[in-house]
């Protein structure tokens, strides 16, 4: 299976530069993964695809203002700085560039030196670990040093941080925002658990996979990152509940649908826990955990891609995405939305 095999041509107009005003405007593209099938509606319907007893599951974490712009302390040269995850005892791993100039011992300093970021291990990629040293609360520090982990193929600037924040984002530790719960506003939620919908919480930290490509030939080569994940007790049993009833889990997002089929794949049933996943998904993949999955239009040759070609059938996704090309839907992370059922 070859990673060209999941290409295709996107208009760069397509590839939405900001949010939409109203979150819940955004259109919804229905794709039936038994049958093919193609509806076109908007997102506020997808209420009617979700059944009294069903569970809507949410990834809750919240996405922290990662990427600072520094300067070498030595030379004054301008580094940027990408946090990825939190290593403990105040290390990061972070994305570095440009990653040549920073050695082990480097110390790169934010804000005149309210943040100073000292390298302790040189990996590859563009991969650096950092031991931060700063006085006070880091999360502050970040509001007011860093900016919003944004796509490189957003351009404009985004007027409101809080738009590339889910309404219920609640973890702190993402380097990207789990952009297909973006679409849902505080009253289509209420109005979902009025019609006896559950909503069920996972955390997953989005962290370099979303911005490492695939770069070999050979999908089966391509290696995740590691990203780590967690499902409270409540969660466990909720669905557990809902499958055992069999009602459908409703997957929002391909970072939580990562978690639904870790725990399941790792323990045949879900369970309190926590940990870190490099699963991949692509073609061939059997899902254990869900049953349908929200999700944006993702990038041509991209694991995202994949996971979705797993889940409705290569060749549906191929025509689904056509489809949604020819009709000028919006793509990526302010794009516009798909329900595969």
């Amino acid at each position: 299976m070859t990673t060209e095999e999941f290409d295709f041509d996107l208009p760069k107009e397509l590839i939405a530069q900001t949010p939409l005003e109203k979150r819940d405007t955004s259109r919804l593209l229905v794709l039936d993964k038994q049958t093919g099938e193609i509806t076109h509606r908007h997102f506020t319907d997808i209420i009617s695809y979700m059944e009294k007893g069903d569970t809507l599951v949410l990834n809750d974490t919240k996405v922290i203002p990662a990427r600072l712009y520094g300067v070498k302390e030595e030379t004054g040269a301008v580094i940027e700085i990408l946090m990825l995850q939190d290593k403990g005892s105040n290390v990061w791993e972070c994305l570095v560039k440009p990653a040549k100039r920073i050695k082990e011992g480097t110390v790169v300093s934010f804000g005149n030196g309210k943040l100073k970021a000292i390298c302790t291990g040189v990996f590859d990629e563009g991969i650096r670990h950092f031991k931060l040293v700063y006085s006070g609360i880091l999360y502050e520090i970040l509001d007011e040093l860093g900016e919003m982990p944004l796509p490189p193929y957003i351009h404009e600037k985004l007027e409101n941080n809080d738009r590339y924040q889910t309404v219920y984002a609640k973890n702190i530790g993402s380097a990207a925002a789990p952009t297909a719960g973006l679409h849902f506003t505080e009253e289509l939620l209420d109005k979902i658990k009025e019609k006896g919908i559950n909503i069920a919480y996972i955390t997953l930290h989005v962290g370099l996979g979303t911005f490492r490509p695939v770069s070999v030939s050979d999908v089966t080569n391509h290696k995740m990152h590691s990203e780590y994940y967690m499902m409270s007790k409540e969660t466990a049993l909720l669905l557990n509940e809902t499958k055992s009833r069999g009602h459908k889990i409703i997957s929002v997002g391909t970072t939580t649908t990562r978690t639904l089929e870790t725990i399941m794949s790792l323990y045949g049933t879900f369970k309190e826990c926590s940990g870190f996943t490099d699963i991949f998904i692509y073609p061939g993949y059997e899902f254990k955990g869900i049953d349908y999955l929200i999700t944006n239009f993702h990038l041509p040759k991209s694991t995202l891609v994949m996971l979705v070609s797993a889940l409705a059938g290569k060749d549906n996704i191929m025509k689904a995405y056509n489809e949604a090309i020819k009709e000028k839907y919006r793509f990526f992370s302010f794009g516009d939305s798909m329900l595969i059922k």
